[in-house]
């Protein structure tokens, strides 16, 4: 999918919801497990509930890789559900050696038909590179995560060495910034607003203005509204762009509305909710 198809459906549906089907067989409601293919037909009914009202679904693959070729196969059944008109995302987080890149580039892009895939950039550039080879498929990139373990490595400062002489040679250490503002700032050189994303955490709303000036036409991939409790109104009112520029992925909250046989219609009733919400923040295209 191209940026300019991505950008028509968000104002076509007035949303940038994207829904994460993160499946999880021990959450989903109990009659479901008397069916032959229980994840599938709760991914089907979500898909069909919430469908209209967003424009991506991201697939955590460890829900689905934990169950073995069955869940490989739940996977595939998924995405080939999903409607054309939709974006979907391989939440794998890879990122390898280049040959190795290239093996998961093709399994998602080619193999399962993803449109995109979350990379991890610790390797450097040559891990990244090979997913952004494809054409018309995206590469998103860890940038700022929602988790608490981001203070570890990704909100660490950074600093550099400057010699100043002063009765001989005294080392000095002189701030640079955030760790995970050196990643924005070097990935977003491997590709293009065309092809590469950041995921940025909602429970970093503060940093999201900062975030914008770095990578001001990049798309970003938003986990972490709904039970993490990232705010939508603050991540709109600080990273929406005239393309809007976002992705609000919403999981849990969305998917385990109900556990009851009507689970599908509270799903889309929540769905509903955040379209509405994000109708009244996006603008309209020039």
């Amino acid at each position: 999918m191209t940026r300019k198809q991505l950008v028509e459906e968000i104002f076509a549906k007035r949303s940038y919801l994207c829904v994460g089907l993160d499946t999880d067989v021990d959450k989903i409601p109990k009659h479901l497990l008397e069916t032959p293919d229980p994840v599938f037909q709760f991914n089907k009914a979500i898909i069909d509930a919430t469908k209209d009202l967003c424009v991506a679904y991201k697939i955590n693959t460890a829900f689905y890789e934990a169950r073995g070729l069955k869940g490989w196969d739940e996977m595939e059944r998924t995405v080939n559900y999903i409607p054309s008109s939709h974006f979907k995302i391989a939440d794998a987080k890879r990122g390898d050696i280049g040959n190795t890149s290239t093996q998961y580039a093709k399994a998602f892009f080619e193999t399962l038909n993803f449109d995109a895939i979350t990379v991890a950039p610790y390797m450097g550039h040559d891990s990244v590179l090979p997913f952004l080879e494809f054409k018309d498929k995206w590469t998103i990139v860890l940038g700022l995560t929602s988790n608490p373990g981001a203070s570890d490595f990704e909100l660490q400062q950074l600093f550099k060495k400057a010699e100043v002489l002063q009765e001989g040679v005294h080392i000095s250490k002189t701030q640079t910034g955030y760790l995970y503002e050196a990643v924005l700032s070097k990935a977003s050189g491997w590709g293009s607003p065309e092809n590469l994303m950041f995921v940025i955490g909602a429970t970093q709303g503060s940093e999201f203005a900062n975030i914008r000036k770095l990578t001001p036409h990049h798309f970003y991939l938003v986990p972490g509204v709904g039970f993490q409790g990232g705010s939508l109104k603050e991540i709109s009112e600080h990273a929406l762009t005239a393309d809007c520029g976002l992705l609000v992925n919403v999981s849990r909250a969305i998917i385990y509305a109900s556990k009851k046989e009507n689970f599908a219609e509270e799903a889309g009733i929540l769905a509903k909710q955040y379209q509405l919400e994000m109708n009244n923040y996006i603008s309209t295209p020039k």
